[in-house]
């Protein structure tokens, strides 16, 4: 017989000395612990997938600095609930009692009036902000909100973490104690649970329960067994769980690989799954610039203008919009030539440091700056045929390196072709590379 109420929050860690993963924030050295057992906490959002552990954190907060703790869900609350649990904290500042807590989850998905009414109770004090969000805040947090919070970045959890959770539900779970259970094999749980532990201990109880049901006297768990029984029964699409980032996932290789039919479907699935909005539009902004960039430069354009237009618009006609767009990115030509430039040219900072920029092309706004040989040298393209002249304009360690190599594709060839002709004499372009 099992609980209705889901492993998860059964097995739900009390302290920070129960809580699994996180080392780098709650670890012995962790930035958050010792935040913490200081007993000065700022309000602060923590940023990461599904199931690492935001809200479990944010409770266990709450008791450790013994404080009222209030709990709104940026889905079904809004401004009147945020202004009601406002009021409540402002009723409980009194003899120096610690101001409430004040947990958000999914901040992201709170509008700019929304977050616009927890400014005035943040900067005063009147009750300390964690938010939650799977979504990164600088897209999705107002400035003036986020400058006031500390951001801390969750991992998903590695396998190791995972199979001890495993294991030690086994054995610490009121309900699944009762039976005889043994893992033999954990690898699909891993794979399901993709560092999720919510969806780890969904995986595992739901496994459990319906061999149980076969009355067997020992459960040995195996990959098979897990598979099937997760497969036949979490197929449902879930825009917060299962299969979220598996299906932006299909739907941005689909774009990628220019096949714009599998592109709308699983656009069709995330419409119907009820997935943000602005996360679909936003990650095909980004697939404009990675996976076009310059093979057809309006594409960014496109996309930029999908993702101001459906902010205007909402469901149900933003289905449209996106539906164009997708077609579009699906259908134009791709190169991941300028995404490809800016990862070279990142390693070689790495490589080589901070180079010193050469003097010609310094700035030279005093007296002293052109004594010592700032901007000497330098040639003014505009006064040169064609408005351009041949100089080196990298640092001398790594003079004549290719950062940008052209794509195959119409437009690329003709900037192939004006690269060799204008800088073959020193990055030794040449014409018919690709």
């Amino acid at each position: 017989m099992f609980s209705n109420q889901p492993l998860a929050d059964r097995l739900r860690p009390k302290s920070l000395d129960e809580f699994v993963g996180q080392d780098h924030l709650v670890g012995p050295e962790g930035v958050l612990r010792k935040v913490i057992e200081s007993g000065n906490v700022p309000s602060f959002i923590l940023w990461g997938p599904p199931g690492v552990g935001k809200t479990t954190l944010a409770r266990i907060v709450a008791v450790k600095l013994e404080r009222s703790f209030f709990q709104l869900s940026a889905v079904s609350s809004g401004v009147k609930e945020v202004r009601e649990t406002i009021e409540k904290a402002k009723s409980q500042q009194f003899f120096g009692k610690p101001n409430p807590i004040l947990f958000i989850d999914e901040i992201h998905r709170f509008n700019k009036s929304q977050q616009d009414s927890l400014l005035g109770a943040v900067e005063q004090g009147i009750l300390t902000l964690i938010g939650a969000t799977t979504e990164n805040p600088s897209f999705e947090v107002i400035s003036p909100l986020l400058s006031r919070c500390q951001v801390y970045v969750l991992k998903p959890l590695g396998d190791e973490e995972l199979k001890g959770l495993v294991d030690k539900s086994l054995t610490s779970d009121f309900y699944l104690k009762q039976y005889s259970v043994r893992v033999v094999e954990y690898e699909a749980l891993m794979r399901i649970s993709g560092g999720d532990a919510r969806k780890l201990y969904n995986a595992l109880e739901l496994t459990v329960s319906l061999e149980a049901e076969k009355g067997s006297d020992e459960i040995v768990i195996t990959d098979e067994m897990v598979l099937s029984h997760v497969q036949q029964n979490l197929a449902m699409y879930d825009k917060n769980g299962e299969q979220h980032y598996d299906i932006i996932s299909a739907f941005i290789k689909s774009l990628r690989g220019s096949d714009p039919n599998a592109a709308v479907y699983w656009l069709a699935r995330m419409v119907e799954g009820g997935e943000d909005v602005k996360f679909i539009a936003r990650r095909m902004v980004i697939l404009a610039a990675e996976d076009i960039g310059i093979a057809n430069p309006n594409a960014l354009l496109l996309a930029q203008a999908c993702f101001n237009a459906v902010n205007l618009v909402g469901w149900p006609e933003s289905r449209i919009i996106l539906s164009e767009t997708a077609v579009y990115l699906a259908t134009s030509p791709k190169s991941n030539a300028a995404y490809m430039a800016i990862e070279s040219a990142i390693g070689a900072v790495h490589e080589y440091g901070d180079l010193p920029v050469p003097l010609h092309l310094r700035n030279a706004p005093t007296r002293l700056m052109k004594d010592l040989g700032y901007h000497k040298g330098y040639k003014y393209a505009h006064e040169f045929e064609g408005n351009f002249i041949v100089d080196n304009y990298l640092p001398e360690e790594i003079s004549g390196t290719v950062f940008y190599e052209p794509g195959s594709n119409p437009r690329e060839d003709e900037i192939r072709k004006q690269l060799a002709a204008r800088w073959h004499e020193i990055y030794k372009y040449k014409l018919g590379d690709k």
